[in-house]
């Protein structure tokens, strides 16, 4: 499967670096920073009628949020600011139509035959690319974010005066292998998805030594005048199979620095090892700088984060639970905060699983205790992490900053399965379980068409614990007169003022969580103890102030 291509438009950019260049004036136009983010918005909604649906269509409709919600915050608009001015940037010192280009492609033959990556034809082919490190911990959102953005840029623009395609930008994943080898195979194989190509059958397969390889690497990628390269989990990268720290610098500093590629390095803290060698090195491998993505502040209680607030804001607004008269209080943010450690990732999965854990056990409502509930039986395998986050110890977050947590999305796709295994109970069934026997079971169907089902059960009950002696055939008559005159409330067969009033029900303790939300005894379930009821309730504004009327009374 290849990319999309679309044959090039060209524009002008405004500015004078960039007139001129058809690599640059065929991207999309430039942006400020509030429109690149607009673009970035997941249009993820919900509709009213999502939550008449069954169970089994909301669980569903449930787990696409952790796939497609997206809110953009500050570090996404530096992050698309970034990739902009990488890609723009490189493609100035490679302008077809100075002959740039073409002194780059003779740079990169004389490359491919010696196999020196530091030998030039043409001294004056200048490079203006940079590069950039991307580090945050797993689940922070580097790659979905990093692909967000990408998105926003076609990946291949074919321009016919030039008879050329020109690969905007292709991101390849460092394996598990570790090897600089096993880069360039994945660069072959990206590209040859973007273009159809064949690069990895005529290059890669060949027994061609790693300098060969990265010289032919670097020379298809001017060849298509790749705009941006992306290496994803370079913490994966092993000295002992790449030659060294060193070795591996050489390469990445090589791409940018004299064959003109803008290079990006996305990993987790750990690849700060291969970085951190000497300061030159540090400095080599980051021409645009670092940007280190931490886990979402909450801010303090006084002044909460606003992409705090704003993030959890719009997940809260996806609910497809048929109690949402729960607001998100500031107890239930500070819970989802503490339990999370604002690690968007986790921030996501524990929304959507608790509202997998509400659909499962039929209380359709997401409460703090049922937050706590969930992190304690479905987020065992990152529990370490988040421990090591709470403490702020940096020795103990390094420990457990590469943590990766597919148990997790094992865990969603399971209480997706059990959702599906229950079968959602008809009107019917419900009252059905309501009635004791076979006879008041049949006298219910018979009749069930004809008289509101709320009112019949009752009054099937009533019939035949008050005339035990009488068939269902005798009581047919007296019930459905009884549901036609409304009788049954006043009098019983007997003549006699009933004595036997309903029952009040009695909802225990385990079930007041599914109460309205201002009821006493739902405000109560989500107190950990009694001291903080009283908390609880002044919050709600149900406590007398005794100042105000001791002092309307002075």
């Amino acid at each position: 499967m290849t990319a999309s291509k679309i044959s090039a438009i060209y524009r002008d950019t405004g500015v004078a670096a960039y007139a001129g260049n058809p690599f640059i004036e065929a991207l999309p136009p430039l942006q400020e920073s509030f429109d690149s983010a607009a673009a970035l918005r997941s249009s993820m909604r919900f509709q009213s009628d999502d939550l008449q649906k069954t169970r089994v269509t909301r669980a569903h409709n449930i787990c696409r949020i952790s796939d497609e919600f997206f809110q953009p915050l500050g570090g996404h608009m530096l992050l698309s600011e970034r990739v902009s001015l990488m890609i723009r940037g490189g493609y100035v010192g490679r302008n077809p139509k100075t002959g740039d280009l073409q002194r780059h492609l003779q740079n990169g033959y004389e490359r491919v035959q010696t196999g020196d990556l530091t030998t030039f034809r043409f001294e004056e082919a200048k490079s203006t690319a940079q590069s950039m490190l991307l580090i945050g911990c797993s689940g922070s959102g580097k790659t979905t974010s990093l692909e967000r953005i990408l998105q926003t840029y076609p990946q291949v623009i074919y321009h016919s005066q030039l008879n050329l395609e020109q690969v905007v930008y292709l991101k390849v994943d460092c394996s598990h292998n570790g090897s600089l080898k096993e880069i360039c195979l994945n660069f072959f194989r990206a590209l040859d998805k973007a273009l159809g190509a064949n690069y990895e059958k005529r290059y890669g397969l060949k027994r061609h030594g790693i300098e060969t390889m990265l010289a032919l690497m670097a020379q298809i990628a001017n060849t298509h005048a790749l705009g941006l390269l992306v290496i994803d989990e370079i913490q994966h990268l092993s000295r002992s199979k790449s030659g060294g720290s060193q070795e591996m610098l050489n390469f990445f500093v090589t791409m940018v620095n004299t064959i003109g590629v803008p290079v990006m390095l996305i990993g987790t803290p750990k690849a700060r090892d291969i970085f951190e060698a000497d300061l030159r090195s540090a400095r080599r491998g980051a021409g645009l700088g670092a940007i280190f993505w931490e886990p979402m502040a909450q801010g303090r209680a006084e002044q909460l984060n606003q992409e705090w607030v704003a993030f959890t804001n719009n997940l809260w607004k996806l609910q497809l639970l048929q109690n949402r008269d729960v607001l998100l209080t500031e107890n239930i943010r500070a819970v989802w905060y503490d339990l999370s450690q604002g690690v968007m990732d986790i921030v996501v999965k524990l929304f959507v699983l608790a509202q997998l854990r509400a659909l499962a056990i039929g209380k359709e409502r997401i409460t703090e205790g049922l937050l706590r509930q969930v992190y304690e039986d479905e987020l065992i395998p990152v529990h370490p992490m988040l421990a090591a986050l709470r403490s702020g110890i940096p020795e103990k977050i390094a420990q457990y900053s590469d943590l990766m947590v597919p148990e997790m999305d094992k865990r969603l796709i399971q209480l997706q399965q059990d959702i599906a295994a229950i079968k959602e109970k008809t009107t019917e069934e419900k009252a059905l379980q309501q009635l004791a026997t076979e006879d008041e079971r049949r006298l219910y169907l018979l009749l069930k068409d004809v008289y509101d089902s709320n009112l019949l059960v009752p009054t099937v009950r009533k019939a035949f614990a008050e005339n035990p002696q009488l068939t269902m055939v005798q009581l047919l008559p007296i019930v459905s007169n009884w549901m036609s005159s409304g009788a049954n409330s006043n009098t019983s067969m007997k003549g006699k003022s009933s004595k036997n009033k309903e029952k009040s029900t009695v909802i225990k303790p385990n079930s007041w969580d599914e109460l309205p939300s201002d009821d006493l005894r739902f405000i109560k379930s989500q107190c950990k103890n009694s001291t903080d009821v009283h908390t609880a309730l002044n919050k709600q504004g149900m406590l007398l102030d005794l100042t105000t009327v001791l002092n309307l009374a002075g």
